[in-house]
């Protein structure tokens, strides 16, 4: 299972990124895919998750990022393997490394596992 990241890069605060994700490979199913970020010395956190359920899709977002960033997916197929995140308002506090992330099932029979991919930067001028 690979996720490969894109977006990023330098810009202003108040200004607007987006981030991408796909997810590839050996996949039955998918719970979620969602954005996490790190700064130097600081513990990984949640930005947003998008679930794919089967009575429907949810979204969670962390409280710092609430209203500024939104999270969405690729509706072409049931299988949640692309996801978007669209990064308004941007202050110089979101600066960070952004991973990607996805909890699914490898097989119909096995246990749900994590999977990460590559960081991406997102540096926030002020």
């Amino acid at each position: 299972v690979q996720l490969q990241a894109s977006g990023g890069g330098l810009v202003q605060a108040g200004g607007s990124l987006k981030l991408s994700c796909v997810a590839s490979g050996k996949i039955f199913s998918v719970e979620n895919m969602g954005w996490y970020r790190q700064v130097p010395g600081k513990e990984r956190e949640l930005v947003a998750r998008f679930f794919r359920w089967t009575f429907g899709d949810t979204t969670e977002y962390a409280d710092s990022v609430k209203g500024r960033f939104t999270i969405s997916a690729d509706n072409s197929g049931h299988i949640l393997h692309t996801i978007d995140l669209q990064m308004n308002l941007l202050k110089p506090e979101d600066t960070a490394v952004y991973y990607c992330a996805a909890t699914l099932w490898t097989r119909e029979d096995s246990g749900k596992s994590d999977y990460w991919g590559q960081g991406t930067l997102v540096t926030v001028s002020s």
